[in-house]
């Protein structure tokens, strides 16, 4: 089995924007489905880890798109593991055609937590530390990481949303995705006929569950360059983002 993971999906006309483009909340489920299908073949996947109480949890995520692709077209999400230490994982991506045209990248880090108490868990625990065998350190991915996004105390409330069963996960936290989703509602449907997404970073926190209000503070850090805060219920910090358009 390689050591890089090719998994093929079609942009539904249904996961696709008014421009016929795919979302990029779907495009995230995807790449997100790629990196379980490729730690699942490979033994070190959700399937295996439930039965031991153990999960990945995505931390970090950064996706950098030159084009999305447009509804019906098929496209391949290739994944693979660039490094492991004991708590945490960098996992990149490629989303291309078969025809060689690339789409855009992606970065990502996830932790593996103990499903009851849920903190963080020793990686390289799992079959003695099987994922080192998996790891491909010589494969480009040519997008920067994502860093720590920087806000300052002027950050603009934007909105506050009540979260319900469709945004809860498998691991009974709201999902991924689902911030990916909500932050990219906070600009008008117009702004996007005007404009193109270049790049999504999010770090995610601290869990927040079904119930939980999540409140939005915006900040415009750089020309058509914007950082999001999402405070859930009690205070505490959920997630920071930043989306750069062109």
């Amino acid at each position: 089995m390689e050591k890089v993971g090719k998994y093929q999906f079609m942009a539904e006309p249904f996961h696709c924007d008014f421009s016929g483009r795919l979302f990029m909340g779907h495009l995230g489920n995807h790449l997100l489905n790629a990196a379980d299908f490729h730690s699942t073949d490979r033994g070190f996947g959700m399937k295996y880890l439930m039965t031991i109480k153990r999960s990945w949890v995505l931390s970090r995520l950064a996706i950098e798109i030159e084009e999305m692709p447009s509804q019906y077209t098929k496209f391949n999400v290739e994944t693979w593991v660039e490094s492991a230490m004991r708590y945490f994982t960098n996992r990149n991506f490629c989303i291309s055609d078969d025809a060689g045209k690339v789409y855009g990248y992606g970065r990502s880090i996830w932790a593996m937590i103990d499903t009851e108490s849920r903190q963080p868990t020793d990686i390289l625990a799992i079959h003695d530390g099987a994922i080192n065998q998996w790891i491909e350190s010589e494969k480009s991915c040519p997008i920067d990481k994502g860093g720590r996004v920087r806000m300052s105390d002027k950050a603009e409330y934007v909105n506050t949303i009540s979260t319900h069963y469709n945004d809860v996960d498998i691991n009974g936290h709201i999902n991924s995705v689902k911030y990916i989703e909500h932050v990219l509602d906070l600009w008008p449907l117009d702004w996007y006929r005007e404009h193109q997404m270049r790049r999504f970073e999010i770090a995610y926190v601290a869990e927040a569950h079904a119930g939980d209000s999540l409140s939005f503070y915006r900040e415009e850090v750089a020309s058509e360059e914007y950082c999001v805060r999402i405070i859930r219920t009690d205070g505490t910090e959920c997630c920071r983002s930043k989306v750069k358009f062109l």
